[in-house]
């Protein structure tokens, strides 16, 4: 394939509310400050919408998750160094077998960061940086809510939104 016909997606553009309809949230449990969910998106829903709607939600300072499920369609990210851009990966239908990740504010909103491995009809396994996953019967994320909330910043060297621990404001 010829570099003029690979799509390169932004290192800071984050998933927006509102593409996750049958996404359902239950608290499983709290113990002191931190609370554990379960989300479950329905087929058809896209995922890192339905993890930026729940952050929205429920206020979610800081968390991180993992999952398993199914995907009709995802696309993941290669990070191209030069670029500083995500090389964009689709792939068909797929099983998820991991999906983790972690949540933290940049620029005033929640945003999921998520990493995936997907496992396509021949066995092979395809993953990278999660862009955009349309469920297929089910996606399972269980979620631990944190009360300390943590913000990221732009890093200049490679164009893309970092966890900066020391931050005590939004970026």
């Amino acid at each position: 394939m010829s570099s003029q016909a690979q799509e390169y997606r932004s290192a800071t553009k984050y998933g927006e509310p509102g593409k996750a309809p049958g996404m359902k949230v239950k608290l499983l449990s709290t113990v002191g400050d931190v609370k554990t969910y379960i989300i479950i998106l329905a087929k058809g829903d896209e995922a890192v919408s339905g993890l930026t709607e729940f952050a929205q939600k429920y206020n979610v300072k800081s968390a991180h998750y993992q999952a398993i499920g199914d995907a009709l369609s995802l696309e993941v990210g290669w990070f191209d160094y030069e670029r500083k851009q995500f090389l964009v990966v689709p792939i068909a239908e797929a099983e998820v077998t991991s999906f983790t990740g972690d949540i933290a504010w940049y620029h005033n909103k929640p945003v999921a960061h998520t990493h995936v491995t997907a496992s396509i009809k021949d066995g092979s396994v395809k993953g990278g940086h999660l862009l955009e996953l349309i469920v297929g019967p089910t996606l399972e994320i269980i979620v631990t809510v944190e009360p300390t909330q943590l913000f990221k910043k732009l890093n200049e060297e490679f164009n893309a939104g970092l966890i900066d621990i020391d931050s005590k404001e939004k970026q």
